[in-house]
C-alpha cells in the first residue's frame, strides 16, 4: 500500500509510484500512434476515407464510463470489506490477549517466559501465529519459518502435514480451551465469551477467503475490458474531422481515464495481493504481534514496518 503525504500542485502530475500509468503504458501508446497515424492522413485508410461522427462515440461513451464505475466500486467494495475484516482480526487479538489474561486463572501472571506451558500464552502466541497464517494463506505463499517463535514444536509438525494451517490453530485454541475448562482455571460461563472471540476471529479468517476465492465475474470484465479498447482505439476516426490535429491529445486523456480505470478495477479486486495498492497484510500483522507481545512483556518486541519508496507491504 502507498502511505505518503499527497503532494500538492505539478507534483501530483508527475508521480510513477502508485500510479497505474506504468501498467497501461504499452496499450496507452500504440492508442496514441494510432491517434497520430489518423490525423496525418485524416482518416484514409488506402484512399479509403473512414467517416465516423461522434454521436456514436457519445452512445456509447456514457454506458461504458457508467458500468466502469460500477465495476470500480464493486472492487473497492472487496477492498474496503477486506480491510474491515483485518481490522476486525486486530480487534479480537486484543481482546483475546485480555480475556485469556483476565479470565483465565493461574497463580502467577501472564507473561512471555512462562513459555508454552502456561494456556495463556500458548493461546496469546497461537493468535500472533493465526495472522500469519492467514495471511500467507490468502497470498499462496508457504508459512515461514518465523512460527517457530509462536508455536510449540508439535504444532509446527501439525502445520508441515495441513493446508488450511488458520483453521489448525483455531482447532487447537478450542482445545485449549476445554483444557482450561477441565483443570477448572476458568467458569463455564466465562468460557463462553473467550470462545466467543475464538469464533470471530475463525469468522473474520473465512470472511477474508471469500473474497479471495470468489472473483468479479470473469465475462463482466472480459466484456468491459473489450469495449473500452475498441471504444479508445476507433475514438480517434470520429475526432480527426471535428478537432483536426489535436485528436492525438484528447484520445490520450480519454484513453488514459478508461484504461486507468479498468487496470485500477483489476488491482483493487484483489486486496491480498502484493501490488502497491494492496493492502499492507505484512504489517497489520507485525503491528498484531507487536501489541499482543507487549501485553504478555515480551522482550523480543520486532519494530514496526516503515515504507520503503512510500510503499508497505
Amino acid at each position: 500500500m502507498i502511505v505518503r503525504d499527497r503532494p500538492s500542485g505539478f507534483r501530483l502530475f508527475l508521480l510513477i509510484r502508485g500510479s497505474v500509468l506504468p501498467r497501461i503504458l504499452p496499450a496507452l501508446i500504440v492508442n496514441i500512434l494510432i491517434a497520430t497515424l489518423v490525423t496525418i492522413s485524416h482518416g484514409d485508410l488506402f484512399k479509403l476515407k473512414i467517416t465516423l461522427t461522434t454521436i456514436p462515440f457519445t452512445l456509447i461513451g456514457l454506458p461504458i464510463s457508467i458500468f466502469l464505475g460500477f465495476r470500480n466500486n464493486a472492487a473497492y467494495d472487496r477492498f474496503w470489506e477486506a480491510r474491515k475484516l483485518w481490522g476486525e482480526l486486530l480487534l479480537r487479538s486484543r481482546n483475546l490477549s485480555r480475556q485469556c489474561q483476565s479470565l483465565i486463572e493461574y497463580p502467577d501472571e501472564a507473561i512471555a517466559r512462562n513459555g508454552f506451558n502456561d494456556i495463556r500464552i500458548r493461546m496469546i502466541f497461537r493468535a500472533i501465529a493465526y495472522c500469519h497464517a492467514l495471511r500467507d494463506l490468502l497470498r499462496n505463499q508457504q508459512t515461514k519459518s518465523e512460527m517457530q517463535e509462536w508455536l510449540s514444536p508439535s504444532e509446527i509438525k501439525q502445520l508441515d502435514t495441513n493446508r488450511n494451517k488458520p483453521d489448525l490453530l483455531m482447532l487447537n485454541m478450542g482445545q485449549d480451551l476445554r483444557q482450561a475448562i477441565k483443570e477448572n482455571r476458568i467458569k463455564d460461563c466465562l468460557a463462553a465469551n473467550l470462545d466467543n472471540t475464538l469464533s470471530a476471529l475463525t469468522a473474520a479468517g473465512a470472511a477474508c477467503e471469500r473474497i479471495r476465492n470468489t472473483p468479479i465475474p470473469f465475462s463482466y470484465t472480459l466484456l468491459l475490458h473489450r469495449t473500452a479498447y475498441i471504444y479508445c482505439f476507433l475514438l480517434p476516426f470520429g475526432l480527426v474531422d471535428s478537432i483536426g490535429f489535436m485528436t492525438p491529445f484528447v484520445v490520450a486523456i480519454v484513453a488514459y481515464t478508461f484504461f486507468g480505470l479498468d487496470a485500477l478495477g483489476d488491482e483493487i479486486e484483489e486486496p491480498f495481493g502484493l501490488e502497491t495498492n494492496d493492502l499492507p497484510l505484512d504489517a497489520i500483522c507485525r503491528t498484531i504481534e507487536i501489541e499482543l507481545r507487549e501485553s504478555v512483556q515480551d522482550t523480543n518486541i520486532p519494530e514496526p514496518l516503515r515504507p520503503i519508496n512510500y510503499c508497505v507491504n
